[in-house]
This record gives structure tokens, C-alpha cells and sequence, in this order.
């Protein structure tokens, strides 16, 4: 199914944008096909969350193991573990024991360590394995871990130990340490390594004196260098990424079209305290050299602001120079209707080519929760905006709608058809920036995945009032090796645009 919260920023201008630039690919379009970017990220998330024929063995041993032992042994304070191995030789006196052949040390928490041989005391409720040790974690609340390391030494009584010279998975990121250290509540890695490249020498990837990995959800780094293959390309105090949650790209796009030529764009952010940050956005063009902003943010729950200053530009490549602007949001879902609503202001001082004005906006709307129906979903919403400038004291408003109606036929093929009216065009705005040359707009679009790595997509608006069509987009979508190359021919427009970027799956 495709999830409402994808839909809601497509229909309303009421939702800020994220706090970093996405890592996934979302289109530029005027024809509505960033539904499909979606969708296809929303699969990636679902096969980042699939258990592994390992994990799953796991739990189901985990199951098995509860239900045979005696039922004494569930009731103590903490459940043992349970070892096998081909060879066992047990000390009664002493604790002590040695395991070899294929050793399997089971912790009925959601843990599971496998070697070659391993030592230790039932006593003291210790296991060494000097050799190489797979562990694997599928604990509930906390993210799926899977590490081969060597120098293995744990507690299955307290949850704590340690592991040397370790790689393998934390959740959907790659991962490596010199040195692992395991607590009942959190895993600790020295002069580790991050990335989402599956590859043996990742494209990109991050490393860290110390990393940090938290049943929040969440990998905390301190003293973190950015790489693209061999060569630092930046370098941050610290830094944090979330399980499941939105991915940020941390190295540059680049990428050609006919408005700026060859380009190169990269944001940073900064964290302030909890609910400030600062986020530059570098952007160097052929056709107009460098043109960046830098924002000063805030959220907090429900709202959000926003302190912004230098060039933007939007979905037709149109420039705005903002110097500056504030820019403030609420928005809530109803507790008890299947409905969300938003509030926004804007204003700022506002410049394009010759014109400079005082720009205002106001903006009140409403959304249903996205309808589903097996493979269908539909999504409707409205808005009252008001904006003003002070340039030619002008004022427009009214209401704005939007509907769409999406379908996943298969794993392969997606399509939508979507009608909006917009009250502010470039017929009656001061500025072209963020606006259509029409108020009323039917799109359509359809997606097809030809394998795993291509994809195409073509996207079609068309101008009710006057009966015309007025873009037709074509796309294919190239996965590589960690990175992804976008290619975008605008029919109507007669241009060509390229896009290459690293990616997170």
C-alpha cells in the first residue's frame, strides 16, 4: 500500500520542507510523477524491514526454545542460554566448559553467537571465543544486529561484552569497528565505519572515532569523516542517523540542464541544541557560478519556523533570491476524523531579475487521510491562500483543491490521475517562482520497472481551460553501483536534464 503521509505534502503547500535534503530521488515535476519516487522508496523501506532467513530461524528457535524448556527455568530472573555444539565437555564442579565443532549459544532475548569453538563458565555465565564469532541480535525494540568479529568475550547473564575487528549490519546500514562493545541497553563501536554501499570498498561511507547504537532507533557518531571512495571530503564533530527515517544525502549531486548547464549542489547542516539547526545549501552552476542559501531552523512537536536567505529555485528552474524571509508552520491531525490540517506564513523580501518586492502568504488547509482500497488510494485536499506584495500592491486569493487517485498494479507497474486548481498563476502573480501558467490542471503517469536496476516513467500535464497539453516528461531511472543516474527529457520544453547522486539502498 502506498503510505498517506507520502501524500498530504503533494496535495498542500502546507508542510515545510525536510530539515535535509533526501537522499532518494524526488522528481522536479509539474506532471505529478513524484508520486512514483514514493512508491518506490516506501518498497525499499519494506525490503529494508524484511527478516532474513537467518533472523527469522532465529526467532522461531527463540519460540521452540521457550515452549520445551522447563518451565522453572522461564520463571527465573533472567533465561540462560542454551548451547550446542558437536563436541561439548562440561566441568559440573568447577562451570566450566569447551565447545567445538558447530557451536550455537542461544540467548533467549533475541541473541545468537556461532564459532568453531568457544570456552567458558555456566557458573559465572561467560563465553570466550578467541577465534571467529557470528553474532546476531533480533531483540524487539531495538534495531536487527548482525556482526562477524573475532576476540568475542560476553556475558549472557548481564548482556555485556566485546568483539574485535567486527563488520556486518545494523539495521539498513553497512557496518565495521575495531572494536564492538555490547551492553544491555545500547552497542558501542570504536573507529567504525557507516554506509548503505553494500559493496566490499563502498563509493561513500562515514567513519567515526566512536559510534553509538541506541534501541531508539538511532546511530549516535562523534568525530565523523565523510568519504567518497579514498579521499575525506568533509568532516563533522558530530552526528546522528535515524533507523527507517528519512536519509539525507551527505556528498554532492551533480548533474546537467538547460537552465544552468553542468551544476554541483550539496547541503550541510549543523545542529544547534535539540530544536535549532543551521543548513547551507551549496549550489555551482556553469551558467550563473555559485548561488547557495543558508536557513536557521526550529521544530518543536507540531511547529516549525524557519529563518531563510539566499537563492531557491523551484520545479521550472526559476530562481528567487529571498533576503531574507521567515516562514512559520502548524499543522495537527485531528484526534478523532481521519483528516490533518495546517496553518503557514511567509514573509520576506523577495527578488528576481528587476523586480523586488515585500512578499506575504498566508495559507490555511485540509486534508483527508489517504482512502485505500486494495491496491488503490486516493487522496483529496484544499487551501485558502492569501499573498501580497508590496511592489505593486497587489493581492491575490482563494481557494486551492487538489485529488488524485493512485494504483500499484503489480510490483512492476504504477499509475496515477490527478486533478488541482490553483487560485495563483503566473498571469496574476508578481513573481513566476513556485507558479504554473494555468489554474487548472489534469496530470497523469504511468511507471514500469523493466529489472532491478531500470526504470521508466513518463508524466503528462494538461491545461483544462484551454484544452492543450502542456508538458509531457519522459524519465529512466539507472541504478549503479551505489549511486543512481536520472535522465529527464521535457517534450513540450525541448529540454534534457542529467542527474547522478549517490544513494542509500
Amino acid at each position: 500500500m502506498i503510505d498517506k503521509k507520502f501524500f498530504l505534502p503533494l496535495l498542500l503547500s502546507l508542510v515545510l520542507l525536510p530539515s535535509t535534503v533526501g537522499a532518494e530521488y524526488r522528481a522536479h515535476s509539474d506532471t505529478g510523477t513524484e508520486v512514483f519516487d514514493y512508491i518506490e522508496n516506501r518498497r525499499r523501506e519494506e525490503r529494508d524491514k524484511r527478516l532474513t532467513p537467518e533472523q527469522t530461524k532465529l526467532l522461531e528457535d527463540v519460540e521452540l526454545a521457550k515452549e520445551t524448556l522447563p518451565h522453572p527455568e522461564l520463571e527465573t530472573e533472567r533465561v540462560p542460554a542454551i548451547f550446542e555444539g558437536d563436541d561439548l565437555v562440561y566441568h559440573t564442579e568447577t562451570g566450566e566448559f569447551i565447545a567445538a565443532g558447530r557451536v550455537d549459544i542461544l540467548q533467549l532475548e533475541g541473541r545468537r553467537f556461532q564459532t568453531d569453538k568457544a570456552t567458558g563458565n555456566v557458573i559465572d555465565k561467560v563465553v570466550s571465543i578467541q577465534g571467529r564469532a557470528h553474532m546476531l541480535q533480533v531483540v524487539d525494540g531495538q534495531p536487527r544486529i548482525t556482526l562477524d568479529g573475532f576476540r568475542t568475550f560476553y556475558n549472557y547473564g548481564t548482556s555485556i561484552g566485546t568483539m574485535g575487528s567486527a563488520r556486518g549490519k545494523a539495521g539498513e546500514y553497512y557496518i565495521s569497528g575495531k572494536r564492538f562493545e555490547f551492553y544491555p541497553d545500547h552497542i558501542v563501536a570504536y573507529d567504525a565505519t557507516q554506509t548503505k554501499c553494500g559493496a566490499a570498498r563502498p563509493d561513500y561511507r562515514v567513519s567515526a572515532q566512536k559510534m553509538e547504537i541506541w534501541p531508539d532507533q538511532v546511530i549516535k557518531m562523534y568525530k565523523i569523516k565523510f568519504w567518497l571512495k579514498d579521499v575525506v571530503v568533509g568532516t563533522k564533530d558530530y552526528d546522528e542517523k535515524s533507523f527507517g527515517g528519512e536519509e539525507r544525502i551527505d556528498f554532492p549531486r551533480v548533474g546537467y540542464n538547460k537552465d544552468y548547464g553542468a551544476y554541483i549542489e550539496q547541503s550541510f547542516d549543523r545542529p544547534i541544541n535539540d530544536h535549532f539547526k543551521s543548513v547551507t545549501k551549496l549550489h555551482l552552476e556553469d551558467k550563473r557560478g555559485v548561488r547557495s542559501n543558508t536557513e536557521i531552523r526550529y521544530g518543536n512537536r507540531d511547529s516549525s519556523a524557519r529563518v531563510v536567505y539566499g537563492f531557491y529555485s523551484d520545479n521550472d528552474n526559476v530562481w528567487i533570491q529571498k533576503e531574507p524571509s521567515l516562514i512559520l508552520h502548524y499543522g495537527r491531525h485531528f484526534d478523532h476524523l481521519p483528516a490533518s490540517y495546517g496553518l503557514s506564513y511567509e514573509i520576506g523580501h523577495w527578488k528576481a531579475n528587476s523586480v523586488s518586492s515585500t512578499h506575504q502568504k498566508y495559507e490555511v488547509g485540509l486534508a483527508r487521510d489517504t482512502i485505500f482500497y486494495k491496491r488503490w488510494a486516493f487522496d483529496i485536499g484544499t487551501s485558502y491562500t492569501i499573498t501580497k506584495e508590496s511592489s505593486d500592491d497587489s493581492t491575490v486569493n482563494g481557494l486551492n483543491y487538489g485529488a488524485r487517485l493512485a494504483r500499484e498494479f503489480d510490483d512492476r507497474t504504477a499509475a496515477y490521475t490527478g486533478y488541482y486548481y490553483t487560485k495563483n498563476t503566473k498571469k496574476n502573480s508578481l513573481f513566476d517562482f513556485e507558479n504554473d501558467d494555468y489554474s487548472k490542471k489534469w496530470t497523469s503517469g504511468l511507471s514500469y520497472r523493466l529489472d532491478d536496476k531500470n526504470r521508466l516513467v513518463i508524466g503528462l500535464s494538461f491545461d483544462v481551460d484551454k484544452n492543450s497539453m502542456k508538458d509531457v516528461d519522459y524519465y529512466w531511472y539507472h541504478d549503479l553501483h551505489c549511486s543512481q543516474v536520472i535522465l529527464r527529457w521535457r517534450d513540450r520544453r525541448d529540454k534534457f536534464e542529467a542527474h547522478w547522486q549517490f544513494t542509500p539502498w
